[in-house]
């Protein structure tokens, strides 16, 4: 396991170098993609399947003539979900060759450089802030924002309850990191509590990196919680589902993971079938098997990855959605433009023009980009860990919206 994380995270890191030849003739026509991304940090275990789906993408599209004639360059850097190495990375990179989208890995990452990306016009990608949607500008969530899947999780959560015959209302703990990714699903999560009248317990933060989860996980139990919010990026989530198990919580508490990166079948399931089993995941893109049997996500792995398609995690069919999309824009930006003229605020205004599209195949949610919205989507589906395998539980579903319930 080590030693694959670690040659995948080594061949995309080193695109940054070996940019595929673009613009060695000084003829071929380009744009660059930037991906602040994480390959060696806390994420890594879904950040570098998703940028390898990304890049196989490309390479795939690439190998098609690209969109229009015009190919696409992938440019990652690895910032291990470091803000300061975000913000540097940009600044390096922000002049690259009609450089006209920017994905920022992580929460405090887009928030840092949305100033910078607003000056200089090029529109940037983030995991799912909701302030993005409260406050319309250049940076586009990637699917549903944090908040509104935290308010659909909550609705979940209230069927479940009703189906078990339970006629009190529940208790709901919330874990995560503490940092802006782990606070921002409250930013109108809690408002959503509050209006559908469920008591959410006092909310436990622990530092990325955190070992051990039973203090917390003790303080949400005594106080009486029947199901657990929890978050972070996988293997945290299943590291939380571990110490839980452990402390014999799982039994008696229904955990479900709201902000989309809980375990999957190739990192945290796999180390921890037994505690992570039973567990209940909020996405907004397809999952275990129904990822790894879309079309175009298993066409492409098996044309560029060469290996058994059970090895392929969920987010390498997740990275494919960022492709479409741009893949869709840049139809868009070169009828309006033309390629000279093509850059970043051509892109930009493309992106408003995606909304309502089928360009993503059915790999995520309906896209709902508009002239005042700046959310991917505002669909989402819930699977269960069951067997080791995730297993879809609901179909697509509108998530409330809980964006505008916070006053930002």
């Amino acid at each position: 396991m080590r030693r694959k994380k670690g040659f995948w995270a080594l061949g995309v890191a080193l695109l940054v170098f070996c940019p595929l030849g673009f613009g060695a003739s000084g003829q071929e026509k380009y744009v660059t993609y930037l991906s602040l991304a994480d390959y060696t940090g806390p994420i890594a275990g879904l950040n570098v399947p998703a940028d390898s789906g990304l890049e196989d993408f490309f390479k795939d599209l690439n190998d098609r003539g690209g969109v229009d004639g015009v190919k696409i360059r992938f440019l990652g850097v690895d910032t291990r979900y470091d803000v300061a190495r975000g913000v540097s990375a940009y600044k390096r990179y922000r002049t690259e060759h009609k450089l006209v989208l920017v994905n920022a890995i992580s929460t405090g990452i887009g928030k840092a450089i949305a100033p910078l990306t607003d000056r200089d016009k090029i529109p940037q990608l983030v995991p799912g802030d909701g302030e993005f949607q409260a406050k319309p500008g250049r940076v586009f969530t990637w699917g549903t924002c944090y908040q509104d899947a935290f308010a659909a999780t909550i609705d979940w959560i209230l069927e479940d309850w009703k189906a078990k015959g339970k006629s009190a209302l529940p208790k709901i703990g919330y874990i995560s990191w503490d940092n802006p990714y782990g606070r921002e699903p409250l930013r109108g999560g809690k408002e959503y509590a509050e209006k559908v009248g469920v008591t959410l317990l006092p909310p436990e933060f622990f530092p990325p990196g955190t070992l051990d989860h039973s203090v917390w996980l003790t303080r949400l139990a005594n106080a009486g919680a029947d199901y657990i919010i929890i978050g972070g990026v996988d293997p945290t989530p299943t590291n939380i589902l571990r110490d839980a198990h452990k402390m014999g919580l799982t039994a008696k508490i229904q955990f479900v993971d709201a902000t989309f990166w809980g375990p999957d079948e190739t990192v945290g399931i796999k180390a921890h079938p037994e505690a992570t089993e039973g567990a209940v995941i909020c996405v907004y893109y397809l999952r275990g098997k129904e990822a790894r049997e879309h079309p175009l996500a298993k066409r492409i792995w098996q044309k560029y990855r060469g290996r058994p398609i059970e090895e392929m995690g969920s987010t390498y069919a997740t990275g494919m959605i960022w492709g479409l999309d741009l893949e869709a824009a840049l139809k868009i930006a070169l009828k309006e433009v033309g390629y000279e003229k093509l850059d970043g605020e051509a892109v930009f205004k493309a992106y408003m023009k995606l909304g309502g599209g089928d360009h993503r195949q059915g790999l995520a949610g309906n896209c709902t980009y508009g002239p005042q919205s700046r959310r991917g989507s505002d669909m989402v589906k819930f699977y269960r860990v069951q067997g080791g395998k995730l297993v879809p539980i609901t179909g697509w579903r509108k998530a409330p919206d809980a964006v505008s319930l916070h006053k930002f």
